[in-house]
């Protein structure tokens, strides 16, 4: 009898937990927590960096691409190469930060390189298009009116991706999809001319569709990716989404170096810059720093990819719309009438539906994450509960 009741005295010491191990543990709680707040403010952090950069790069980019056609720039296809072949200045920002993005699995499938050149070879071809219909809108359009007409990108990004990425048209997503329809349709019925040059019906019609063109295009683009990552590349990792950028605009380029020179527009750039009026310095600087700003622009869309997602990405850009005109009414003289408040009311508006819809999604997923969590525990407790 006293051997058994020695015997559940130890049982029972056993059970009870250790004071010393439980005081061990506190500490190392608290400093996890610390680090995942510290890791948290830092994410977000960089979001908002990321967010900076598509905003300001997309802001200054269209300004200087239409001060370039304002002071006697006449190549669209020189407009549509600047806008790409600044991709090299991602490398450095690619070799810097490849060791601290790593992936956190492996796929069992490697993609064909075949499929991975296709992908590249198509939606470099789709960049490469659509570079050059945003250069010919942004060339027969004032800016502010350019820029508004550029916020349909939004509609026709959540439209092929209803048919390419199974996304769901809710109320929600559908009202922002008319009110955005309708900002754009507006300025249709727009008749006006720039300060600088004036500009036909012709023209305007022209600029009009080639802008909404451009728009659907750059839609396209980011649909297509989405795809692609799902279907073909299988990954979303750091390196695939810098691989794809960086090939696209190698592949856009080389598209639109050949439209140059096929077009016969490279014989007369000498005489374009001499003739351009703020001189021949100002001339080679206005296109560098376009194409410094539009990769400004693509560090900050790669990075909100990375960090979150495409769409989130695609909203940000949506988000600088009053940027460009407020600028354009300030640098170029820009008249903002009646018709284009209103629209850009109306983009803004369908803007914040787009935002509130992904916002409720959001909300959605992290309260299924905590009811399950919620339901497990109480069944590990009970099972261990049961094992005592």
């Amino acid at each position: 009898m006293n051997g058994d009741q020695e015997l559940q005295v130890i049982v029972q010491q056993g059970k009870e937990p250790n004071p010393i191990d439980q005081d061990e543990r506190s500490p190392v709680s608290s400093s996890q927590t610390a680090i995942s707040h510290t890791n948290t403010y830092r994410r977000w952090l960089r979001i908002a960096l990321y967010a900076f950069f598509v905003i300001s790069g997309q802001s200054v980019a269209t300004i200087l691409g239409r001060l370039y056609y304002d002071n006697g720039g006449n190549s669209k296809w020189l407009a549509t190469v600047v806008q790409l072949v600044g991709f090299p200045v991602l490398l450095p920002y690619y070799l810097l930060l490849f060791k601290t993005h790593t992936t956190t699995h492996k796929d069992a499938e490697t993609t064909s390189p075949w499929n991975r050149v296709l992908v590249y070879v198509v939606v470099g071809l789709l960049v490469a298009a659509a570079c050059y219909l945003y250069s010919t809108g942004l060339q027969n359009l004032p800016v502010s009116t350019f820029s508004l007409i550029c916020a349909s990108q939004l509609a026709f990004n959540a439209f092929f991706s209803y048919f390419l990425n199974s996304q769901k048209l809710t109320p929600i997503i559908l009202n922002s999809l008319f009110l955005l329809t309708i900002s754009s349709t507006l300025l249709a019925f727009n008749n006006e001319e720039t300060n600088s040059t004036k500009v036909t019906k012709l023209a305007y019609v022209k600029g009009f569709i080639c802008t909404v063109g451009a728009s659907a295009g750059f839609g396209l683009v980011l649909s297509l990716q989405q795809l692609a990552f799902r279907k073909v590349l299988k990954k979303q990792t750091f390196s695939e989404v810098m691989d794809l950028i960086i090939y696209v605009n190698l592949v856009a380029s080389c598209v639109s170096v050949v439209g140059l020179l096929a077009s016969g527009e490279y014989k007369t750039l000498s005489s374009e810059m001499e003739d351009y009026k703020l001189g021949k310095v100002s001339y080679v600087m206005t296109l560098v720093w376009t194409a410094i700003t539009w990769q400004v622009f693509n560090i900050g869309g790669t990075g909100l990819i990375f960090e979150l997602s495409a769409l989130f990405s695609n909203a940000i850009i949506a988000l600088g719309l009053p940027v460009v005109p407020i600028l354009a009414v300030i640098i170029f003289h820009d008249k903002m009438n009646g018709l284009k408040v209103i629209s850009m009311l109306l983009a803004i508006w369908g803007f914040t539906s787009y935002v509130y819809q992904h916002y409720l999604e959001h909300l959605k997923k992290s309260h299924g994450i905590s009811t399950t969590e919620s339901s497990e525990r109480p069944k590990a407790e009970g099972s261990s509960g049961q094992s005592k």
